[in-house]
C-alpha cells in the first residue's frame, strides 16, 4: 500500500476541523484507510538522511498514511481531504470544462514516429492556478507518487508538467534520432543533445532508473511547441524553458504512455486533484439495493444505500424502478471496475464493525485435498533424504521444451500463451525439467552435488500423445510403470541436454506423475 505523507495542520485546515490523533485514526478507519504513523519533518529528515541533515528541520506533525494500491485519487493531501469531507457530507465535487476565455483549446499533435517507441500521449490544461509552496509541493509528489504507482515507474505512463505561458502551441509529440535532438533540460544552464543526456545521467541516483526504457530504441520520444522549443524529451526529463514555478497561472501536462488507458487515468488524477475546471468523463453504473444488502450482510432501504455510496464520491440515487439504484462514478475512482466494488464502497460507509455477525447457512467440514496432501508428504520425505526444493515459473520460453530437451515442438503438448511479453514466457511448461536445469545453471558455483527436487503442476494439452524419451541418454533410462500404467521416467540426461542447458557435469532425472497414485 502506498503511504502518504501530509502536514497535519494543512490537512486539518482543508477539513475545516480539528481532530484529535485518536479521532483521525478512528476517521480514517471508518474511510477505510490506515494512519501508519504520526512524526514531524525533523523526525523523518533525521531517520532517512541522519542528524546533520535534519538539523534546520522544523517540528511540523506529518501523518503518515496508508491509502489501498489503486485509489490513486488519495496519493495527495488535496485528494485526500476532498474524499474526507465528500464523506463526512461536506462537499460534493462537480468536475467540468471551461474554454479558454481567448481563443481555442490548445491541441497535442500525434505523429506516426512514436509508434515503434511511445505511441500515445493525451494532454490537459490547468488554468488561474495559484500555488503556494505547499500546493506546488504537493503538485510534485503527486506526479512522483503516480510516477512510481499505476505508472509502473514511467515505464507504462511519464507525467510532464509546463508553464504554459512559456510556449507557444500547438504541441507536437515525434520521435527523432538521439543526435537530433538538443536542448536544454531541467536545471542545466546548457543545451545537450539526448545522445549527451544519456550519458549525462548514467551516475544520477533519480533519472538513471529510467534510461533503460528508451536507451536501445532507433529514436527517442520529444514534444515540442509552435517554434521548435523541447518541451520534453519523455519517459526521462523536461525542458527548463517550461518548467513551472510559484509564479505559474497556468499548467500545461502531458502524458505520453505505451498504456492508452493508463494515460487516461494518469491525466484525469493530474487534473482533478488541481483544478475544479475541467471537464472528464463520468459513467454511470445502475445496481440494486437487494444485492448490496445480500453480499455486505444488512438489511438498509434503496434510499439509503443511495446515500452510503455518495459518502464515498460514488453520486447516487434511486431510479425509482423497483430497487434499482443510479451510481454516477467520477473521473477520479478508476479502481470502480465492477458492481462488486461499488458493493465494498457501500461496505466501507456503512462500517465493518457495524455489520452483525452471522453464522454460515451451509455447514461444512474442511479436509485437504488428496492430492495437496500426497504433494506435502513427498516434499517432507525428499527434504529429509537431503534433497532441496526448487520453485520454479509455470511459464517458460519454447525453447525450454523443444530444443534444449531435443524434442520437436508438436511432441511437447505445450499451451501456448497468445501474447506473450517476453520470450521466456511463451509457453506452460509441460516439463519440470528446464526450471530444474536452469536453477542447477545459475548455482554451478555451489559445491556438489547439488540435489533438487520441485513437486508442481505442469500443463499438457492431449493426453492421446505418446511420451517421446530423446531427453534422455539412449541406454541409460527407464519408463516407470504402476499397475500398468505410465507414471513417469528416470534415467541419466542425454548429452546435448546438458550443454544446451550450459551445465559441465552429468546429471539424472526422475520425473512422475503423482495424479495416478490417488
Amino acid at each position: 500500500m502506498p503511504t502518504v505523507s501530509v502536514k497535519r495542520d494543512l490537512l486539518f485546515q482543508a477539513l475545516g476541523k480539528t481532530y484529535t490523533d485518536e479521532e483521525f485514526d478512528e476517521l480514517c478507519f471508518e474511510f477505510g484507510l490506515e494512519l501508519d504513523e504520526i512524526t514531524t519533518e525533523r523526525e523523518q529528515i533525521s531517520r532517512e538522511q541522519g542528524d546533520c541533515k535534519a538539523s534546520g528541520a522544523s517540528e511540523v506533525v506529518l501523518y503518515k498514511i496508508d491509502v489501498p494500491a489503486n485509489r490513486y485519487d488519495l496519493l495527495c493531501l488535496e485528494g485526500i481531504a476532498r474524499g474526507l469531507q465528500v464523506f463526512k457530507d461536506k462537499c460534493a465535487p462537480r468536475y467540468r470544462r471551461v474554454s479558454p476565455a481567448s481563443g481555442e483549446p490548445q491541441r497535442l499533435l500525434v505523429t506516426s514516429e512514436t509508434a515503434a517507441v511511445r505511441p500515445h500521449a493525451v494532454a490537459a490544461v490547468l488554468r488561474d492556478i495559484t500555488f503556494t509552496q505547499e500546493r506546488y509541493d504537493s503538485f510534485i509528489e503527486l506526479q512522483e507518487k503516480l510516477h512510481q504507482n499505476v505508472c509502473r515507474k514511467r515505464t507504462l505512463v511519464a507525467i510532464g508538467t509546463h508553464d504554459l505561458d512559456t510556449v507557444c502551441g500547438p504541441f507536437t509529440y515525434t520521435a527523432k534520432l538521439p543526435a537530433d535532438i538538443h536542448f536544454r533540460p531541467l536545471n542545466q544552464t546548457q543545451e545537450f543533445t539526448a545522445v549527451e543526456l544519456m550519458s549525462l545521467y548514467k551516475t544520477d541516483s533519480h533519472l538513471r532508473h529510467y534510461l533503460h526504457i528508451i536507451e536501445d530504441k532507433p529514436a527517442y520520444p520529444v514534444i515540442y511547441d509552435s517554434n521548435g522549443v523541447v518541451l520534453s524529451m519523455p519517459p526521462i526529463i523536461n525542458g527548463d524553458h517550461s518548467k513551472i514555478s510559484l509564479k505559474t497561472k497556468n499548467v500545461f501536462v502531458e502524458c505520453t504512455a505505451t498504456d492508452l488507458t493508463k494515460a487516461k487515468i494518469v491525466l484525469d488524477m493530474m487534473v482533478t486533484m488541481f483544478s475544479e475546471y475541467c471537464e472528464l468523463a463520468y459513467r454511470t453504473e445502475t445496481l440494486s439495493s437487494e444485492f448490496i444488502n445480500r453480499k455486505v450482510g444488512i438489511n438498509e432501504s434503496t434510499e439509503r444505500i443511495a446515500g452510503l455510496l455518495t459518502k464515498m464520491c460514488l453520486r447516487s440515487q434511486p431510479t425509482g424502478a423497483g430497487d434499482q439504484i443510479q451510481v454516477e462514478i467520477p473521473p477520479t475512482r478508476s479502481d470502480v471496475i465492477h458492481a462488486c466494488d461499488i458493493m465494498e464502497d457501500a461496505a466501507m460507509a456503512y462500517g465493518f464493525n457495524n455489520i452483525p455477525r452471522t453464522t454460515p447457512g451451509t455447514y461444512t467440514v474442511a479436509n485437504q485435498y488428496p492430492l495437496n496432501k500426497l504433494t506435502e508428504l513427498l516434499r517432507q520425505d525428499l527434504a529429509a533424504a537431503g534433497f532441496t526444493e526448487a520453485l520454479n515459473f509455470a511459464l517458460c520460453s519454447q525453447e525450454d521444451i523443444t530444443d534444449k530437451l531435443r524434442k520437436k515442438l508438436f511432441e511437447t503438448r505445450a499451451a501456448h500463451i497468445a501474447n506473450p511479453k517476453t520470450a521466456e514466457f511463451q509457453v506452460a511448461r509441460t516439463t519440470l525439467l528446464p526450471g530444474l536445469l536452469k536453477t542447477i545453471a545459475a548455482n554451478r558455483k555451489m559445491p556438489l552435488p547439488l540435489k533438487l527436487f520441485e513437486i508442481s503442476d505442469v500443463v499438457l494439452k492431449d493426453e492421446t500423445k505418446g511420451i517421446v524419451y530423446s531427453t534422455f541418454f539412449p541406454g541409460r533410462c527407464a519408463e516407470v510403470f504402476v499397475c500398468g500404467v505410465s507414471v513417469g521416467r528416470l534415467g541419466v540426461l542425454h548429452p546435448d541436454v546438458i550443454q544446451r542447458f550450459e551445465l559441465t557435469m552429468p546429471c539424472s532425472a526422475l520425473e512422475m506423475d503423482l495424479e495416478p497414485f490417488l
